[in-house]
């Protein structure tokens, strides 16, 4: 299975896997810790994208992974974790009309540490589009 390499439909998918994740968490987290609310997806997850990797052909065994690819993939992974962790209880607390729009601050911090952390350039149409971005979170976020 050829999968395509066009890096906006995979955003697009992203973004409409996100705002479906923000509604089903928010149901399914309801009477329910969410420390094990997020055990629960991590479980489900696991094994669904191990299959997917298997049905597209993409396996690479563990030991062909440079020991760098670990070390940064561990801590996007502990990140992740850390991000699902507080998402989780921000979801059980709030309405998810206003959590998951805060969570997508994360769009803007993104092009901050992009230039800080990658050297990514900063021109003043993505600095706009970053500033509407906290504008649009604040005016979302704030009752």
């Amino acid at each position: 299975m050829t999968l395509p390499a066009s890096w906006l439909l995979w955003a697009l998918g992203s973004a409409v896997f996100a705002a479906a994740t923000a509604i089903l968490a928010k149901i399914g987290v309801a009477g329910v810790p969410s420390d094990v609310a997020t055990l629960i997806r991590t479980l489900v997850i696991l094994p669904v994208l191990a299959l997917f990797l298997l049905a597209t052909g993409q396996w690479v065994s563990p030991a062909a992974i440079p020991g760098r690819s670990w070390l940064f993939l561990a801590l996007s992974g502990l990140a992740t974790g850390a991000s699902w962790l507080c998402y989780f209880r921000a979801l059980q607390a709030g309405p998810a009309s206003q959590v998951a729009p805060v969570d997508k601050l994360s769009v803007a911090l993104v092009v901050l540490f992009g230039a800080l952390v990658l050297g990514e350039r900063l021109d003043a149409r993505t600095l706009l589009a970053a500033a509407m971005i906290v504008g649009g979170v604040v005016i979302m976020a704030w009752r």
